[in-house]
């Protein structure tokens, strides 16, 4: 089971909202961090009355063949969050182990380059081994817990004297992934549901003045489902084939959106996201890479990009390793690669005839 063009589209998913344009953390619109599929602590979610989710199920059909194997891979992104220090005392090198003297600042100026604070995340994963169907029934559960902590990383001048530091801190999150099988329906033979349900599971101590970023430090961010399968077929719940509507209207889906994906006019994978697709996602061939940006026209913000000054391009180069690859990538694009950003008309299907 090849999943690549699955991983793409998933990809892009992973990070859609990540930075904004114009790619600078002391832009307005990246002072708060927006995602889709967030997964706060229960208590906190249970304090804000519903406006917040720690569940996300996922429900869809599967016709299963006498050898299937299905495999269940979560992903999501870990929040790091990135403050700047100036030390107390400078020095040659900071001890290990040892918490240096500083003061937080909000920009700090080392070396001809800037360095402020942002909300960094890292990539986290789970994967079920290949599992048959019928062994689902007993609904098997994935714990996963991946750790917080602090790290300090030197900023050094142009002496290679340590003046500052930039700090990483990230809260550890526990969670489960659970997933079973149960027949659709007895008169449709051959075919199962399938339910996946993924569960923030980080303890959070609730106080009167707690606020959303606190909690996002204990959130599952931009969480979304992958589902593989050998020798078996997913149904479209979008399109399901005839006999098959009622089924696929009731699968019962939280927050997420499962449809087709892979090679078009095959069925052996399933992406469940936070953001409504459609069945077969692609990424436009003419893309050059993510532009996090949520609905993206690639043509327009690459255009808008060049339209930076010297200044603003400095701060996106050097405050954040995705958007410095966007700026640079942008700056270096082709003139022949532009245009095909302009559009490509790939084809009009025809218009389904209205039932009378």
């Amino acid at each position: 089971m090849n999943l690549e063009a699955v991983e793409r589209v998933a990809e892009a998913v992973l990070y859609e909202g990540y930075m904004l344009y114009p790619y600078r953390p002391s832009s307005v619109k990246n002072q708060q961090r927006w995602n889709f599929g967030v997964l706060c602590p229960r208590s906190y979610c249970e304090q804000e009355e519903g406006s917040e989710a720690w569940l996300m199920r996922t429900e869809c059909l599967l016709r299963p063949g006498p050898a299937t194997l299905l495999t269940v891979k979560v992903r999501f992104l870990q929040i790091v969050q990135r403050s700047i220090g100036r030390l107390k005392t400078p020095g040659v090198e900071l001890p290990e182990g040892v918490t240096p003297e500083f003061e937080r600042v909000d920009r700090l100026e080392v070396a001809g380059r800037s360095f402020l604070p942002w909300q960094e995340a890292v990539e986290r994963e789970i994967v079920s081994a290949p599992v048959e169907p019928s062994a689902l029934s007993s609904r098997p559960v994935m714990h996963f817990a991946f750790p917080g902590g602090t790290h300090f990383e030197s900023l050094r001048d142009e002496d290679q004297q340590t003046v500052g530091v930039i700090v990483r801190e990230s809260q550890p999150l526990f969670g489960s992934v659970e997933f079973f099988a149960q027949p659709a329906a007895a008169a449709e033979k051959g075919v199962i549901k399938i339910s996946v349900l993924i569960r923030n599971l980080a303890p959070f101590a609730l106080r009167e003045d707690v606020g959303r970023d606190e909690a996002l430090m204990f959130s599952l961010v931009s969480v979304h489902t992958i589902l593989g399968v050998d020798c078996g077929e997913f149904v479209s719940l979008l399109d399901p084939p005839e006999g098959l509507a009622a089924l696929a209207a009731s699968c019962a889906n939280t927050g997420t959106w499962p449809v087709l994906a892979g090679e078009r006019g095959k069925a052996q994978a399933m992406l469940s996201s936070p953001i409504i697709l459609y069945d077969y996602p692609e990424i436009a061939p003419e893309s050059a890479g993510n532009l996090f940006d949520g609905t993206e026209i690639d043509e327009i913000l690459s255009l808008r990009i060049l339209t930076l000054t010297d200044e603003e391009k400095r701060e996106m180069r050097q405050s954040d390793d995705r958007a410095k690859a966007i700026l640079e990538r942008t700056e270096t694009m082709p003139e022949e690669q532009f245009m095909k950003l302009h559009g490509v008309l790939r084809g009009i299907a025809p218009a389904k005839e209205e039932a009378r």
